[in-house]
C-alpha cells in the first residue's frame, strides 16, 4: 500500500514534520519522529529560503526562558515560535540563471540542435 498525502499539495509536510528558519533565512525541516533536521523539503527535495523583513509590526526576540527564538506579533497581540515569512517563502535557485521552463509540445527547440 502507497503511503499517499492526505492533500493534493506536493509542498505539503508529511506527519510529524516541521518547517523552520535559520537567522539567515535558510528553511530547515525538522523531522520529530525521528529527532533529524534537513535543508531539503521531504517531498519534493527542494531548498527554500525566506527574503526580507519581517511584516509590519512583528518582531523577532529570544525567550530567556528557553533560548527558543520567537516572533511577537504586536499588532494582533500573540507571539508564536513560527517565523511569519515562512508562509511566503520561495525555492533557492542552484544558480543565479537558474529557472524553471516548461515542455512545449510544439517547440522546435530539439529539433534544431539534432539537426546538421
Amino acid at each position: 500500500m502507497m503511503n499517499l498525502p492526505e492533500s493534493d499539495s506536493e509542498d505539503e509536510l508529511p506527519p510529524g514534520w516541521e518547517e523552520r528558519v535559520t537567522g539567515d533565512g535558510s528553511v530547515y525541516y525538522a523531522n520529530h519522529l525521528t529527532k533529524n533536521t534537513q535543508w531539503t523539503h521531504p517531498r519534493t527535495g527542494k531548498k527554500k529560503v525566506v527574503l526580507g523583513d519581517l511584516p509590519y509590526g512583528w518582531e523577532r526576540c529570544i525567550d530567556k526562558s528557553t533560548g527558543k527564538v520567537l516572533y511577537i506579533d504586536h499588532e494582533n497581540h500573540r507571539t508564536t515560535y513560527t517565523d511569519p515569512r515562512l508562509a511566503f517563502a520561495v525555492e533557492e535557485k542552484e544558480h543565479i540563471n537558474d529557472f524553471r521552463q516548461r515542455f512545449d509540445a510544439s517547440s522546435t527547440a530539439l529539433h534544431e540542435q539534432t539537426q546538421e
